[in-house]
């Protein structure tokens, strides 16, 4: 959780240009909290101080925070509803804009051009002090090794919270390589990359949500720089930080998850075995399965949802012996295909009740995914 020591508000006075203040509201106020029992998270807190206005919103799981420069004519802060700003700000004339607080109103007040607008605040004292991380060591990752890790794997975490454990991405730093894996116990995916001479170690089970949004956030980064602060980690990216706890817990054993040895390994375009996927899986409904049945020369793809219609389509594949036919979660196929990023794509079975392995043409990224035990 976010440390809640309070910020006391008193009247600020500025005024900034519209456009870099829509720019970071926008990144800002994804954190700001949906849940309206809590009314304090759904606003964004505003300080004017040294020539900067600073901008921050928390859920009291994942915070952000960015600054732009501003004219500071009153330092102080205020807490004003997040959506409503955000919404507000985008619809301003491109000029600049003047923002007052008036504590004795309880009210903020947004000049641009000729319109005046006029939002009631929260009170300020109840905003949750967010962890102070300047001080903080910090080591840096090339952003787009990181975030093409994190989005090989996260789509396997899972969105129940009642198994916090597996809502977040194992993250581990270790002699030069960085592993991530993620598991909804339906599916699991690893991913070993390279990270050249670097000596940093670190281990942590990350909320996959967090590192959804820095995937945002960094996507034209050059580096991220990573700081971890008491039982929160902190993510720098140019001007935004973010920070978010770490999940405690015990992560699975992904190591004996994955079986050492299969009975069938086929290799398969995968552009055009994705394709037939996404088409056949239009059938598979209600939760039926997709079949995937392999037999000499052949792997034919299938779903049939009663009272909705059926899909077969065919691929040529190197398969000799018996046929073989096994059915998974079609959303689930779909996604550990599109998780591979490479032109082919392994598929390795041991048998239609035992969990079948996608990699890529390394070993580098495995996508292991249990099978629906078919009817008949």
């Amino acid at each position: 959780m976010i440390d809640t020591e309070v910020v006391v508000g008193e009247a600020l006075k500025l005024a900034c240009q519209r456009d870099e203040l829509v720019a970071k509201l926008a990144v800002v106020a994804r954190a700001v909290s949906s849940r309206t029992a809590v009314q304090i998270l759904a606003g964004v807190l505003l300080r004017a101080e040294d020539g900067q206005l600073h901008l921050a919103a928390t859920d009291m799981e994942l915070s952000l925070r960015s600054s732009l420069e501003a004219n500071v004519e009153q330092e102080g802060s205020a807490v004003v509803p997040g959506r409503l700003l955000v919404d507000l700000a985008r619809l301003l004339p491109a000029e600049e804009v003047h923002i007052e607080h008036k504590p004795e109103e309880g009210t903020v007040l947004v000049v641009c051009g000729s319109a005046t607008y006029r939002l009631h605040t929260y009170a300020a004292e109840d905003f949750p002090r967010l962890p102070e991380v300047e001080s903080a060591p910090t080591f840096s990752v090339a952003a787009d090794v990181l975030l093409s890790t994190v989005a090989q794997v996260a789509r396997a975490a899972s969105r129940d919270e009642s198994r916090p454990v597996l809502t977040g991405i194992l993250a581990r730093f270790e002699r030069g390589t960085l592993v991530m894996a993620a598991t909804d116990s339906y599916r699991l995916a690893v991913k070993h990359t390279s990270l050249g001479e670097s000596e940093q170690e670190l281990e942590a089970i990350v909320p996959a949500r967090a590192l959804t949004e820095l995937g945002r956030i960094a996507a034209d980064a050059g580096e991220v720089e990573i700081a971890v602060h008491e039982n929160q980690l902190v993510f720098h990216v140019r001007d935004v930080v973010l920070t978010t706890r770490r999940i405690d817990g015990q992560f699975p054993n992904y190591k004996q998850l994955l079986p050492e040895t299969f009975e069938h390994v086929v290799t398969l375009p995968r552009r055009e075995l994705l394709d037939v996927v996404r088409r056949a899986s239009v059938m598979a409904q209600r939760n039926t399965p997709l079949r995937l049945r392999f037999s000499e020369g052949e792997l034919r793809v299938s779903a049939q949802t009663q009272d909705v219609g059926e899909a077969s389509e065919s691929l040529p594949v190197g398969w000799e012996g018996d046929a073989v036919e096994i059915g998974f979660n079609a959303e689930f196929l779909r996604e550990g295909l599109e998780s591979v990023d490479s032109e082919d794509v392994q598929l390795k079975l041991i048998s239609p009740l035992r969990p079948g392995l996608i990699q890529g043409e390394g070993d580098d990224f495995s996508y292991l995914i249990m099978p629906i035990r078919l009817a008949g």
